[in-house]
């Protein structure tokens, strides 16, 4: 297995930031957190680009080799529709792309910010010219969907990240299932935020869509660690069960990846790298992430390191362990005779 220096699992482009608002064709004040598809082998981008106001749309940019040659639409592409949908009346941001085989569709999600707050949103695009909005699928405060790309037991299914304004609460991963991708119920926490020092302690949530590979669906996420004088975003990722993705086969205990960057380091959101898609290109995986919140970048990583990096994780740990270990170490527990749960 190949690791960058710095022990991280993904290279950076040499080039970072392939995108930045100096490319854009009108006038915006950032370009960040993109969406990523392969569509008839052109890389294709959706990418979230902020205006004056401080409100987000959607704009498409496409490379034949996904690194330069960004041929960006000259207008937005997608834009918030408060009319129909009250739900965008602050904007739209943050899509992830999946193509359902079973519609010959992209279902696209994304975060749509109301006056409640956010919550995510699903439409469906052919040509990524045209979308037919589904609207809100799932209430606020929620942020960080997407949808697998085959059906489940029959169901769709997304993967979301509610989370409480209470700061007692942490902000886990959720899985969710529906038949129709419209009403969904069946919700279940999918992966928890650990608790005390990790890097992933407290809050975290998906970035790209999930992924099929042969061992599993590997999703990617990103943990938010706050510290007294910041809060730095990093990336880790899970194996789900091919079969049933609410069970998690395995999880990255340190971070994969990283802002050290200043690029990453130094923007309107300081220490962010924020991927919302990833491809599959020959053997290699490309993340598209937003850096900084102001510019967009990629790395890569060859799908064999990846694989045999996840392999090597702990399995994880079963959600109802969690829940005694976390009650028992936070005092809720108020039976004496239990001892320390053995986490497996």
């Amino acid at each position: 297995m190949i690791w960058e220096d710095h022990g991280e699992l993904f290279q950076r482009y040499n080039k970072n930031p392939i995108l930045t608002v100096e490319d854009w064709p009108y006038q915006a004040h950032s370009v960040f957190n993109p969406a990523a598809a392969i569509v008839n082998g052109i890389t294709l981008l959706m990418v979230r680009v902020e205006d004056h106001r401080g409100f987000s749309h959607f704009t498409v940019a496409r490379s034949k080799n996904g690194i330069d040659g960004w041929e960006i639409d000259s207008k937005p592409t997608f834009t918030s529709d408060p009319i129909n949908y009250p739900e965008e009346i602050y904007g739209i941001e943050d899509a992830r792309i999946t193509y359902i085989d079973e519609m010959g569709k992209w279902a696209v999600t994304y975060t749509a910010f109301s006056d409640s707050g956010p919550l995510p949103a699903l439409a469906f695009t052919e040509d990524f010219c045209n979308f037919d909005r589904v609207g809100a699928i799932l209430p606020p405060e929620n942020k960080d969907a997407a949808v697998f790309p085959v059906r489940i037991d029959g169901k769709w299914a997304v993967l979301h990240r509610p989370v409480s304004r209470m700061m007692d609460y942490k902000a886990n991963i959720w899985i969710s299932f529906s038949p129709d991708m419209k009403y969904w119920g069946d919700h279940k926490v999918l992966l928890y935020a650990r608790e005390g020092g990790w890097w992933d302690a407290n809050k975290i949530g998906l970035s790209p869509q999930p992924i099929r590979t042969s061992d599993g669906w590997l999703i990617m996420y990103h943990g938010v660690r706050q510290t007294t004088s910041k809060a730095s975003y990093r990336l880790g990722l899970a194996l789900l069960d091919p079969e049933n993705p609410r069970k998690v086969l395995h999880r990255s205990e340190g971070w994969i990846f990283g802002p050290r960057e200043m690029y990453e380091r130094s923007g309107d959101v300081n220490d962010v790298v924020f991927p919302c898609g990833w491809v599959l290109v020959d053997d290699e995986i490309r993340i598209y992430y937003g850096s900084a919140d102001v510019s967009v970048s990629m790395a890569s990583a060859k799908m064999k390191d990846i694989l045999e990096y996840i392999h090597g994780c702990p399995e994880t740990q079963c959600p109802d362990e969690y829940c005694r270990w976390f009650e028992e170490n936070r005092g809720l527990s108020n039976d004496p005779k239990k001892g320390d749960v053995k986490l497996k």
